[in-house]
């Protein structure tokens, strides 16, 4: 028989998971019906501080996926320039790109080289994709030499220089193409947007919006992630070129533009620039009669040769120059890491979309991008 001294102490014990669970549901129902003014839980508010306060163009969810072949919304590609012993280190970032992002969106790639590509470059890259690939081959014109650049005179800084790339005579090639002539090829010619995208590089967050549509809704002209200072033997006359076009053509310049990005208060160059090998660019901005009219300009000055001048200084101060901040871009929400450099959200250790460290993605410290933040 059951005594009543053992019927109490069965009471007691059940009380007692009573009121612990009582107390669990009372515990789940304050948390998950603790809300902000735009309806999200304090789990919601928890995510990624960045991606999530800011309006870009949709999500997957919300647009739906892109089917490989249909016509997106923006003509858009991801454009590389590479060669064919580049194909380890690409097939890695479009791996990345591929699981990250688009595998939702299926934006086509383009690929150039100045030389034919490969049978097992072009397979290599299509078996991981199921977006539509081009490849294709430099013009002529557009790779090597112009015919006033004294070549003797190109030879000898290239073999006195001791800045990195300083003796490499294709690195200028490439420098000159990506500055003036890779929005001209054909494969190129009817986009709208590019997003550069580089071999042996990281992608470390989710992307969960489309920042083609996000670039096109909010009339976007350049967007960027990582901001350094250009190594100042490399441009040593960029910006006194520069200054001389901007005296020559002074209607060209707008009243509202970015010039104080890449000039202080002494009119000297900052050497801000935007690190190019991740730029998202409406292609209207390259081909305009200011951007052609400044490189023709900078390309007859000879210091892509005679120096080192890199598509990244020439591009930034293009923006600059040209353009007001409200359409330049700084896709602080991408994690992005380019040999030597990486950007991290804050935060990304612990909560959000993207697995980094931010103590080793220290490029949101620059002093150029601390610039950007403070200039209006």
């Amino acid at each position: 028989m059951i005594t009543s001294r053992r019927v109490v102490a069965v009471a007691k014990f059940l009380g007692i998971l009573a009121v612990l669970g009582l107390l669990v549901h009372m515990g789940t129902i304050m948390f998950s019906t603790r809300y902000n003014t735009n309806g999200q839980s304090i789990f919601e508010m928890w995510g990624n501080s960045l991606a999530s306060n800011k309006e870009y163009g949709g999500s997957a969810h919300a647009e739906g996926s892109y089917a490989p072949n249909a016509e997106k919304p923006v003509k858009a590609a991801l454009v590389a320039l590479v060669r064919n012993d580049d194909l380890y280190g690409l097939r890695k970032t479009i791996r990345e790109l591929e699981d990250r992002w688009n595998r939702n969106y299926n934006y086509p790639y383009i690929f150039l080289n100045d030389k034919p590509f490969s049978e097992k470059f072009m397979s290599g890259v299509r078996d991981l994709t199921n977006a539509p690939v081009q490849f294709g081959t430099l013009e002529p014109d557009t790779w090597g030499y112009p015919e006033w650049i004294d070549q003797n005179k190109a030879k000898h800084e290239r073999e006195t220089s001791t800045y990195i790339k300083g003796r490499s005579e294709s690195y200028r090639f490439m420098c000159r193409f990506q500055s003036g002539f890779v929005f001209k090829h054909p494969l190129l010619k009817d986009l709208e947007y590019y997003w550069r995208i580089e071999p042996d590089v990281h992608y470390f967050c989710d992307i969960d919006y489309d920042p083609f549509v996000y670039m096109k809704k909010n009339n976007l002209k350049y967007g960027w992630n990582i901001a350094p200072s250009e190594y100042e033997p490399t441009v040593r006359t960029l910006w006194n070129s520069t200054q001389e076009f901007m005296n020559k053509n002074p209607d060209m310049i707008p009243s509202n533009s970015m010039i104080d990005w890449v000039r202080d208060s002494n009119n000297q160059y900052t050497r801000c620039h935007f690190w190019s090998n991740f730029e998202i660019v409406d292609l209207s901005f390259y081909r305009s009669k200011e951007y052609q009219a400044y490189f023709d300009f900078l390309d007859h000055a000879g210091g892509f040769f005679y120096e080192r001048w890199g598509d990244a200084p020439v591009h930034s101060i293009a923006v600059s120059m040209f353009l007001p901040k409200s359409q330049v871009h700084y896709f602080d929400d991408i994690g992005y890491y380019h040999p030597a450099m990486s950007h991290c959200p804050d935060g990304s250790k612990e909560r959000g979309k993207c697995v980094c460290d931010p103590k080793e993605g220290w490029a949101n410290g620059f002093t150029c991008a601390k610039r950007w933040r403070h200039i209006s």
